[in-house]
């Protein structure tokens, strides 16, 4: 009876041994778990993003492509080159 007692206390202790985890082991194992929560935020984010761009319409196919000659119609006048120019264009205005 005895030597069943005492092999059980051998295995306990045995067990403890094994159960027993490095503190590095446990830290880098902890590491991994942040990095993992980190990366599937990053994940579902970036999926996330995707369907956003995916079904949000683009405004821009809305505007007309004729309304950059409107805009540039008012550099084809002549601008004066000089104060005498600038003078005589005053004098033929009056």
């Amino acid at each position: 009876m005895m030597k069943n007692i005492d092999d059980l206390i051998n295995v306990a202790k045995i067990q403890e041994l094994i159960k027993k985890e490095d503190p590095q082991e446990k830290a880098s194992r902890r590491i991994l778990w942040v990095l993992a929560i980190i990366g599937a935020i990053t994940a579902v984010a970036g999926i996330a993003y995707a369907v956003y761009r995916y079904f949000t319409p683009d405004y821009l196919d809305d505007f007309d492509d004729d309304f950059d000659d409107d805009f540039f119609d008012d550099e084809d006048e002549v601008k004066p080159e000089s104060k005498a120019a600038e003078a005589s264009a005053a004098e033929k205005e009056a």
